[in-house]
């Protein structure tokens, strides 16, 4: 059984260099030696072969961080001696469990929930019944099943394409092409979204940090929100997102460019005394053609 009586001394030593091995969940959260743990996230997506049309694709592998939220330090999600770090304690299933009737059931009867050893660094009780395992803890609630959740619930899309030339018209080979997103919350951010479970509630905040224009013919450009297009600006280049096509869109599918914008969304989360980053992606769609400019009397 786990007591306080552990000086604190050691107990630092531990968690900075306590070694633990690895561990694994069925929800996709992969944790190594000590500290970080990888979260994969997928995101659904809709089809995006439309002009108001968007993709979603999956995000990239966040590090979660579990933390004290008393002293607001981080600590490891795992230590081998101590076990599982569910704010503000590190709880590990008492071996043996209690017998029937002794004090640390609480009252309960052996196999109704479970008791815990428990190390928590502000003295609470060093042993705990809990009817379910704390968060985080294998079988538990876990803050990043639930933040992978909460991205999948995010409201956001693709970015809302704004481009001249407009579809519908015909470009002309070698022009300046304006490339935009027109900013709102759901195409932009930030957003946010909370999942509740288990006691404990996860926040996920998104904004994008880049867009990624595919145009079709084999190159990209890379921008951030881009400018605008004013009439008053004539031919003249966008300053902040553009691109001039060197081939005619003749002979392609539909005799069209599809140009896709790739939003990257880069995700904060936190709940339940851990925390994360990761990215996801939203995608759009729409079609442009561009030609060569027609010379009268020919």
């Amino acid at each position: 059984m786990l007591r306080h009586l552990v000086p604190t001394a050691v107990v630092a030593t531990a968690l900075v260099l306590g070694s633990v091995g690895p561990a694994a969940a069925d929800n996709g959260v992969v944790c190594p030696a000590i500290g970080d743990c990888s979260v994969g996230v997928t995101v659904p997506g809709k089809p995006g072969n439309t002009t108001t049309g968007n993709t979603g694709t999956g995000g990239n592998s966040g590090a979660r961080r579990c933390e004290d939220t008393l002293l607001n330090v981080e600590v490891p999600c795992y230590l081998k001696d101590l076990g599982w770090w569910s704010p503000n304690c590190y709880f590990k299933v008492m071996e043996p469990q209690p017998p029937a009737g002794d004090p640390a059931w609480q009252g309960h009867k052996p196999g109704d929930g479970a008791v815990y050893d428990a190390y928590c660094p502000d003295e609470g009780p060093p042993v705990q019944w809990r009817a379910a395992p704390p968060p985080g803890m294998d079988g538990g609630v876990d803050p990043a099943q639930l933040a992978a959740e909460a991205v999948k619930r995010l409201p956001i899309d693709g970015p809302d394409i704004g481009i001249v030339p407009e579809p519908g018209t015909t470009g002309v080979l070698g022009m300046p092409v304006w490339l935009w997103n027109r900013t709102s919350p759901r195409t932009w951010g930030p957003a946010a979204e909370s999942v509740t479970a288990g006691g404990i509630t996860v926040t996920a905040t998104a904004h994008v940090s880049q867009i990624v224009w595919d145009m079709g013919d084999g190159h990209t450009v890379t921008c951030g929100a881009g400018t605008p297009y004013k009439e008053s600006a004539g031919a003249k280049e966008s300053p902040s997102c553009g691109y001039r096509f060197a081939t005619t869109s003749d002979g392609g599918e539909g005799d069209v460019f599809w140009v896709t914008a790739t939003a990257t969304w880069d995700v904060h989360w936190g709940g339940g005394g851990q925390r994360g980053d990761l990215t996801t992606t939203r995608s759009s769609q729409v079609q442009l053609r561009v030609g060569e400019v027609q010379v009268l009397g020919q």
